[in-house]
């Protein structure tokens, strides 16, 4: 079976790692004893504060500009990963893969427009796996992947369509993965989130007190999700006493709509 070197540095990589999910699943990681490389779009600001509260708990981490829509750029942020890995670890290789960075999209299935797919298709789909494929060289033998689905992938609101669609296709893709990758012994596996208080989708679940409320109600715990109720099981899903869970599509949602 391929083991990771117990003495090489864990290194995960995150994208979309700068604020909401992806902020709370670093900073887990990195109580964890985990190294963080997480990129950023346009947050610079925010990116940059992150490394330095990963770094203050003891910690190394690097930010590096990523659009997961523009496939066109990946090679050049490849070469940027592989440069940050040797200088700051001395490795060519990274531990774990967080396939978090997304955009959210509610409109009506009759009225959404080409564009618009096309868009949530480019970040959501086809960058996750043009990405993902450009960085298995990257990724140590008996690593992990683990990339972030929806909810909505179960159950269905209006408005959702083409979002869900997207993520049903990563929950394809997991499967598929964990199968041709088992070889090099590496898991995949895919987080799917309920509703979470966060600025995604422009903060609807955060800051509009009757869709709050209504997820609430909705929900088996009574509440809708915080970021950190998200990011710690990522983290547990990535750590390396997790490796046997391959393959699988785990809800963190509170129990939404049961």
């Amino acid at each position: 079976m391929t083991k990771i070197d117990e003495s090489s540095p864990s290194i995960a990589l995150i994208t979309g790692g700068s604020r909401g999910l992806g902020r709370s699943a670093a900073l887990h990681l990195a109580r964890h004893g985990v190294d963080i490389i997480l990129t950023y779009q346009q947050q610079k600001d925010a990116a940059q504060a992150l490394v330095q509260e990963i770094q203050q708990l003891g910690r190394k981490a690097v930010a590096i500009q990523l659009d997961v829509g523009n496939i066109a750029s990946f090679p050049s942020f490849i070469q940027s990963l592989s440069e940050a890995l040797t200088t700051q670890w001395h490795t060519d290789r990274f531990t774990m893969l967080l396939n978090n960075a997304g955009i959210g999209a509610h409109q009506p299935f009759a009225e959404f427009t080409e564009a618009q797919f096309d868009l949530l298709m480019n970040v959501h789909l086809k960058g996750v796996f043009f990405l993902t494929q450009q960085l298995l060289p990257l990724i140590e033998d008996g690593g992990r992947i683990l990339n972030v689905s929806s909810g909505l992938t179960r159950f269905s609101l209006p408005g959702y369509s083409a979002y869900a669609a997207m993520k049903g296709s990563v929950e394809v893709l997991t499967r598929y993965w964990a199968k041709e990758l088992g070889g090099r012994g590496i898991s995949v596996n895919v987080l799917a989130p309920g509703a979470i208080e966060t600025d995604f989708g422009h903060g609807a679940v955060r800051d509009n007190a009757q869709l709050n409320q209504f997820v609430a109600n909705q929900t088996a715990l009574g509440r809708a999700g915080l970021p950190d109720d998200i990011g710690a099981v990522a983290a547990a899903l990535l750590v390396r006493d997790t490796q046997w869970i391959n393959g699988q599509r785990i809800e963190a949602s509170g129990g939404m709509f049961l």
